[in-house]
């Protein structure tokens, strides 16, 4: 039976029966009582009412006998008692009682006859055939005219299904809570405003909170880099509204003072009538793997500056030399007038070629050289090499100095400005590109403003959801340093790629 039925159907009967108290009367008593106090007659279509309800409705008189006490038939599709059995035994209510729940009925009980505090409780009951019933029971000591206790009138509904419903439902969401704090996923749950509902263990040996300390706080308080915290806010806002924003990386203070890295995706959870109620965020601690790969690329880095070095101080080297000799052999050969100067001319010839593509694969092997200033060189360079190579403007500006003491990183900017000219030129069909190197002063404190723009086609409306290889090279290149990559349209067309660093 639902909730305002229930109550319904027990304020009623509450009332019939103090109204017409003696109605339940099973007729088996004298008509009259010990005292002077008369008993109505009763009222078979008020009998007949009460009797329908779907609950058992009980009457007990504390002044007279067992056979002045009422229980409705319902009694017997409940606990397979007639009325007739429950009633010739005083004390087989209480017997019937589920041990777990007998002292607690029966200090209930105690409470409601000196105080004449109404019972409300919830309690079990043993049926005949062995089975518990499940009885939401309330009842009420009416008191005579003297002041004394009179009698004890009550409704107790079988709420059985709705406690095994309960049951399952426990059992659910334990079972759902047992694989929440076992995976590794951090998984955050948050209300419409922000606030932790839900934290998981991974969660709490992360931030070193448990969850009764962190309940109801605001998430933003988790991320400690206010860029990255509003990005957490704005793809909270998107949830919120009903889209799904990309996943981003985003730090997590922990409990020790330190930072972890986590990447972070998110879905929302609606009502039933299509509200966003609550907005589960799922990360991944990813710090080891991008150190492992920041390792990596360092490795690769510093073995490709190795070779560079190798094929310029040794390779070269030596093919000078050789060209050298072989220009001194040429020379004299011609000064004989010896027919083989002219296969030393082109021994001379091959050699320099030789040495001109190596000096192109040290260069492309170790684009920026090791100085401070290298980064600024290297794309002054590759910016007069583009001219040359594709007949387009490309100009190089750097108003100020901006030095770099670490050779990963230039090296990282330095292929991110090279595949941003790369697709400009091959996608874009750009005419005119700027390279702008530039120092950065913000909050955070310092750094530097790589950007790259053109003027041409611009990044078709589809690119942000399927990206190509190099706008996925250069955002890596990008977050292994430690920067943001940006890539925008241009309200005059093309295409702006910047890197904050």
């Amino acid at each position: 039976m639902a909730a305002g039925s229930r109550e319904m159907s027990t304020s009623q009967a509450q009332a019939m029966l103090e109204d017409l108290a003696s109605v339940f009367l099973r007729g088996t008593g004298t008509g009259e009582s010990a005292d002077s106090r008369p008993i109505p007659n009763p009222q078979a279509g008020y009998r007949s009412l009460v009797e329908q309800i779907p609950a058992v409705v009980f009457m007990v008189y504390l002044d007279r006998g067992i056979g002045e006490a009422y229980v409705s038939p319902h009694i017997e599709a409940t606990l397979g008692y007639s009325q007739a059995e429950w009633l010739e035994d005083p004390v087989r209510w209480y017997r019937r009682i589920h041990p777990e729940d007998n002292v607690r009925w029966s200090v209930e009980a105690a409470e409601m006859f000196l105080t004449g505090k109404p019972l409300r409780s919830v309690y079990r009951v043993i049926a005949r055939d062995g089975h518990v019933v499940w009885f939401h029971c309330e009842a009420k000591m009416v008191r005579g005219d003297d002041g004394q206790p009179w009698f004890i009138q009550g409704v107790a509904f079988d709420i059985t299904q709705l406690k095994e419903a309960e049951a399952a439902l426990q059992e659910e969401r334990n079972f759902v809570s047992a694989i929440l704090n076992t995976v590794g996923t951090l998984i955050l749950v948050l209300d419409v405003d922000g606030r932790v509902v839900q934290f998981n263990q991974a969660c709490e040996q992360i931030s070193g909170h448990r969850f009764d300390e962190i309940k109801g706080a605001s998430a933003w308080d988790l991320f400690p880099v206010a860029e990255e915290r509003q990005q957490f806010q704005l793809a909270f806002a998107e949830l919120l509204e009903g889209r799904l924003p990309p996943k981003f990386e985003a730090h997590w203070a922990t409990g020790d003072g330190g930072r972890r890295l986590i990447s972070w995706s998110g879905a929302g959870l609606a009502d039933a009538n299509g509200a966003t109620r609550h907005i589960i965020a799922t990360g991944i601690d990813v710090t080891e793997s991008k150190r492992l790969e920041h390792a990596i690329l360092e490795i690769s880095a510093r073995e490709q500056r190795r070779i560079g070095q190798d094929l310029h101080d040794g390779l070269g080297q030596h093919l000078t030399g050789i060209a050298f000799m072989s220009k001194v052999l040429e020379q004299k050969l011609a000064d004989q007038a010896l027919p083989e100067s002219g296969a030393a001319t082109k021994i001379v010839t091959l050699v320099n070629e030789a040495i001109h593509k190596t000096r192109e694969l040290s260069r492309g092997l170790l684009p920026v050289v090791s100085d401070t200033q290298g980064l600024m060189s290297a794309l002054e360079h590759y910016a007069s090499e583009v001219e040359d190579l594709f007949g387009i403007e490309c100009r190089f500006e750097c108003d100020r100095p901006v030095l770099i003491h670490d050779d990963a990183v230039a090296n990282h900017l330095y292929r991110i400005a090279q595949e941003a000219v790369n697709n400009a030129i091959k996608h874009g069909n750009a005419s005119r590109i700027l390279i702008d190197l530039s120092p950065l002063v913000d909050a955070d404190g310092e750094g530097v403003t790589l950007s790259i723009t053109d003027d041409g086609l611009g990044l078709p409306e589809d690119a942000g959801s399927s990206p190509g290889m190099g706008l996925h090279i250069m955002s890596y290149r990008a977050k292994t340093i430690g920067g943001t990559l940006r890539i925008q349209r241009c309200p005059q067309g093309g295409t702006a790629v910047t890197c904050l660093l």
